[in-house]
């Protein structure tokens, strides 16, 4: 008896984890986790399906539209729900646990949703996501989310390797967490600091540099600006364009980071991390 790959049978254990469920409501962030939970839900359930995206400030204009034409091309059913946590003190005030308040807000507004309708909330988190600083899955334990990937044992890897075995574009797309993720913890989030991250890592992205983070410092007067380690001399080379997009943004300064890119980088920050 053949043994299968270890792709096939992640794909398949997830199938099987969501043939369990009748409704399912996908908190769909357009990332690679969240698209692969959808697609293979919208597989499985058709319209019984629904991926759920939370449209506030912290979701970059561009996300959206990705979001939309992800669910378009693959026939996910999509609906798209306003979110308030800029309304909220918590979320606002942007401690390390900014994401409880943020998923908070999510559910938040899908429940009623999922009241009315019978349907289970899941959200893409992974299993190595387990291992890492993210409060809101202490918000989702709290609600009863579902975490169907983790329940199918799924990794990062995995879930882009099952995703390339389906074809589905989100396979290779750079991770791309909230705006709100980019300014330092304790700083304040708001809507004009957020469309100022926004509109700098844009002009990064037309002037060549597709993967790229602005980190908002010392009350949003300074831009942090990380890039791949591969991409440093080009960033040297490119410096006064640089600098010129980022002022433009509405930043006072521009810094490039020489440790390069990463995600999460701002979590080493908090009390413990280092």
């Amino acid at each position: 008896m053949t043994t299968p790959d270890p792709v096939t049978a992640g794909l398949d254990r997830l199938r099987d984890r969501l043939r369990a469920e009748r409704r399912l409501l996908v908190a769909y962030s357009g990332g690679a986790d969240s698209g692969l939970l959808a697609a293979v839900a919208a597989e499985l359930l058709g319209d019984r399906a629904v991926a759920v995206t939370a449209v506030s400030p912290s979701l970059a204009g561009a996300e959206r539209v990705a979001a939309r034409e992800f669910c378009r091309r693959y026939g996910i059913a999509h609906l798209e729900l306003a979110t308030d946590e800029l309304d909220r003190p918590e979320y606002v005030r942007n401690g390390g646990d900014r994401c409880f308040h943020c998923k908070s807000a999510l559910f938040d507004a899908v429940t009623p949703l999922a009241a009315l309708t019978g349907a289970t909330v899941a959200l893409g988190t992974n299993l190595d996501d387990l291992g890492e600083h993210r409060p809101g899955q202490v918000a989702a334990a709290r609600r009863g989310v579902a975490t169907p990937l983790v329940d199918a044992g799924l990794t990062k890897r995995l879930v882009r390797e099952v995703s390339r075995r389906l074809g589905l574009v989100s396979a290779d797309k750079p991770a791309m967490p909230c705006l709100a993720s980019r300014i330092a913890y304790g700083e304040p989030v708001t809507p004009e600091l957020l469309g100022r991250v926004e509109a700098a890592e844009d002009a990064l992205r037309r002037l060549g540099f597709p993967v790229c983070r602005v980190r908002s410092h010392a009350g949003g007067t300074v831009a942090r600006v990380e890039l791949p380690v591969a991409r440093l001399p080009d960033a040297v080379a490119s410096a006064p364009r640089i600098d010129a997009v980022v002022r433009a943004a509405g930043f006072d300064f521009c810094a490039l980071d020489l440790g390069g890119f990463a995600s999460g980088r701002l979590n080493v920050l908090l009390p413990g991390r280092r």
